[in-house]
């Protein structure tokens, strides 16, 4: 009997063999480059390691399929412009083994479904498309002009075109993203969900509204230059380890960190730059000047916090806030300043949890610096307040006129490395006016006014059977999303799913009725077409647009681009009735270029300015102090506090990555900086909370999590006592997943409260 899809979704209930030590308080270094050289030696064929540490993020190279942090306008390392972690994901995506029709045959859905996440992943490299029949059991080869066919004979079939979800990965480039898009909105829908959806909605909603761009206003020699840099609910040291380096040049250039989480992660506290001889023989460069060791979801309130200190100094002494900037460029201080009034110091710093001696060490360096860039990713935007998480940062930074000028702005910190491109290129459930109006007016057809669904939406929408068919264009969509047994219900009531990818995930094992694995080009392979080896681009954090071109063989010939998948199956569903002939941007991107040129805003002369050695900045109004929002200036916000209580019994637990980790790719089983090896099944808690718990180090416990009525379990977590603060939790996702609530979610952006989660920890017997 077939196992059951909500089975199939969550990892199994199985431990390793747990090792915990101190956690580190150094980070890079020779560990980093030890770790990194056994990930390439272990995965990698020793030849294309050594073509791609020499290409990698280099001017005429490719880009890391891995985080989204900008490479140097001017020169590059010439060691090499790469991180640990980006040469985990380089050994995952370029595996020297692949798997093919034998390895399928050889092993079930069932029987793949009880494989660990890492055990999936380090299956090896997809080599030729694969089609799972209703009822089997094992997924057999098909051909691709018969997988195309299929696509479009389910999208045809369908009573409308919005039965039909089309997800995307932010490792998508602009050329097949931008084609992607154009394609749905021909076929009918504008159901384009992204993993912006589940990580920096929050910030593109908040910043628009206040400053009328929904990304960062920073470059990276704003950073070398600040003043004073806060970096909040982020740890660079895993997720963007190159960030590291820009702040270490802020430190050289005398600017000052303030570091705001939960936990103490070691990369903020100092870092060795394994890139830097000298560094390597000296232990590196202290990093944060002030820990900050903030409560769950308590950001709002100590901000706030800061702002009402901020008034009294303003009104006693003056010459605090940046008047000129105020009147000149913003729009809402009075009322602003009258909300603020409403709220009382004390109150708001106890529900921080931060204490009057670190408080003040904050308030100094923010009273004593008019150049300060505010970085912020994950910690702040997967709770139910996200957005005024962010509106009460840019709050902060008007007051101090800390926009729009060297050295001072927003920096949110993307995840993969080309989510900001993809919905620069219109990958977007609700894409302005604007933008529909250029598609009519470039291609002929209307494309749909209503909004589609995002992440959210589009999961309850496979629940309640109003979506039929389920497309992702790259990524692990039932490993990223929330509330894994609702969602995997979903996918199980689809008529077909499909997944472009490079490699084995556990969406491929928790399918519809039918159910194709089609197999694309990794970033750092060779896109042969009839015109030549293809160049294609991305946009990173900071609004750059470069060209990345790959430089190693494809592993099968079996393989296609995603934008080649992407045209076929345009060809193939929409046939006579299309306006566009796509089969004719697969034999040359150039063509997609030009296309995106006159679509979209700040691409012109694109495919001139894309062989720019660095490529070319996108406009961006607050980098200018041109900000194109209802009022045509910046906006103040009025932010409300949290308003949610823990129960005696309760803990409020936010999910996060392991240093063997990106995204939902598990690259090993440790979490070297936090001290804990083999094991990903851990529950981090304060000390206290155990004692309390009569819980022990290491001692197996339950999890549970009731929202709205409804009970939801996680079982098996050793605990590991930490210095994170009381009633608060700390957990591994995908693991924990189960219990994030599908309709727990940011006001405005539907991101996941995945960082905000009121759990019970009960001890196993």
């Amino acid at each position: 009997m077939s196992r059951s899809p909500i089975d199939k979704a969550n990892t199994p209930e199985e431990f390793t063999s747990i090792k915990t030590t101190k956690p580190a308080t150094n980070t890079g270094g020779f560990k980093a480059l030890k770790a990194a050289f056994t990930h390439v030696s272990k995965y990698m064929k020793p030849t294309d390691a050594i073509k791609i540490s020499t290409k990698i993020n280099q001017k005429g190279g490719f880009d890391c399929p891995g985080c989204a942090w900008p490479d140097p306008d001017d020169e590059r390392s010439l060691l090499g412009e790469y991180c640990e972690n980006g040469m985990k994901a380089m050994s995952e995506e370029m595996q020297n083994k692949t798997i093919d029709y034998a390895f399928f045959a050889n092993h079930s859905v069932d029987a793949l479904a009880n494989l660990s996440d890492f055990e999936i992943g380090k299956s090896g490299r997809l080599s030729e498309p694969m089609f799972l029949a209703e009822g089997a059991s094992h997924y057999q080869p098909i051909s691709w002009e018969t997988a195309f066919e299929k696509v479009g004979k389910h999208l045809n079939a369908l009573d409308n075109p919005d039965e039909a979800v089309f997800y995307t990965s932010g490792r998508t480039t602009n050329e097949a993203a931008f084609l992607y898009q154009l394609f749905v909105r021909e076929f009918g829908t504008a159901n384009l969900p992204d993993c912006s959806n589940m990580c920096h909605e929050a910030s593109g909603s908040a910043l628009s509204e206040t400053l009328g761009i929904g990304k960062g206003s920073v470059t990276l020699d704003d950073l070398y230059k600040a003043e004073l840099v806060m970096v909040i609910g982020q740890n660079p040291a895993t997720n963007h380890p190159r960030m590291l380096t820009a702040l270490e040049k802020c430190k050289k250039n005398g600017g000052k960190i303030i570091a705001i989480n939960p936990l103490p992660e070691a990369g903020l506290i100092k870092f060795t730059n394994p890139q830097n001889p000298i560094k390597l023989l000296t232990g590196g460069t202290k990093l944060a000047d002030v820990f900050v060791p903030i409560t769950i979801n308590g950001d709002v309130a100590f901000v706030k916090a800061l702002l009402i200190k901020l008034l009294e100094k303003e009104t006693l002494e003056g010459n605090v806030f940046d008047k000129d900037f105020i009147n000149e460029h913003t729009h809402g201080y009075e009322a602003f300043i009258s909300d603020l009034k409403q709220f009382n110091f004390d109150d708001c710093l106890a529900l921080s949890g931060v204490s009057k001696s670190t408080f003040d060490a904050v308030l100094y360096l923010v009273l004593n610096n008019e150049k300060i860039i505010i970085c912020w990713a994950m910690g702040l935007t997967q709770h139910e307040n996200a957005v005024d998480n962010i509106r009460e940062l840019v709050n902060l930074l008007l007051l101090k006129g800390s926009i729009g000028k060297e050295g001072a702005g927003t920096c949110p910190v993307r995840g993969h490395s080309n989510v900001q491109g993809d919905r620069t290129v219109g990958i977007w459930e609700s894409a302005p006016q604007a933008f529909l109006d250029k598609i009519e007016n470039k291609y002929g057809f209307k494309p749909t006014t209503k909004h589609g669904y995002s992440v959210i939406d589009a999961i309850k929408a496979m629940n309640e059977k109003k979506a039929k068919v389920f497309f992702g264009l790259g990524g692990n969509f039932i490993s990223a999303v929330p509330d894994t047994n609702y969602s995997a219900q979903g996918l199980a009531n689809c008529n077909l799913t499909v997944h472009v990818s490079t490699k084995l995930n556990r969406s491929h094992l928790v399918t519809g009725k039918e159910a194709l694995i089609l197999p694309c080009l990794g970033r750092a392979e060779k896109d042969y077409q009839k015109t030549g080896i293809q160049t294609q681009s991305v946009e990173n954090s900071m609004g750059i647009v470069s060209s990345t071109k790959g430089i190693l063989e494809p592993c099968s010939d079996q393989l296609l681009s995603e934008v080649a998948v992407v045209c076929n199956i345009a060809h193939a569903t929409l046939k006579e009735r299309s306006k566009i002939n796509w089969l004719q941007y697969k034999d040359d991107y150039n063509l997609v270029r030009d296309d995106i040129q006159e679509v979209v805003e700040g691409f012109q002369d694109y495919n001139k300015r894309l062989k720019q050695p660095s490529g070319f900045y996108l406009p961006n109004g607050a980098r200018e102090r041109k900000f194109k929002t209802k009022t045509g200036k910046a906006n103040f916000s009025l932010n409300k506090l949290p308003e949610w209580k823990l129960k005696d019994s309760e803990l409020i637990m936010m999910t996060i990555r392991s240093h063997d980790q990106f995204n939902t790719t598990i690259y090993g089983l440790d979490d070297r900086y936090r001290g804990v090896f083999n094991e990903r099944r851990i529950i981090f808690m304060n000390r206290e909370d155990m004692k309390i718990r009569n819980l022990k180090e290491h001692q197996v416990v339950n999890l549970t999590s009731e929202f709205n009525g409804k009970l939801r379990k996680a079982n098996s977590f050793k605990v590991v006592g930490y210095d994170i603060p009381k009633n608060c939790c700390a957990t591994y996702f995908p693991e924990t997943n189960v219990l994030v609530p599908i309709d727990s979610y940011a006001h405005t952006a539907k991101t996941p409260a995945s960082k905000s989660i009121v759990v019970n920890v009960v001890g196993v017997d």
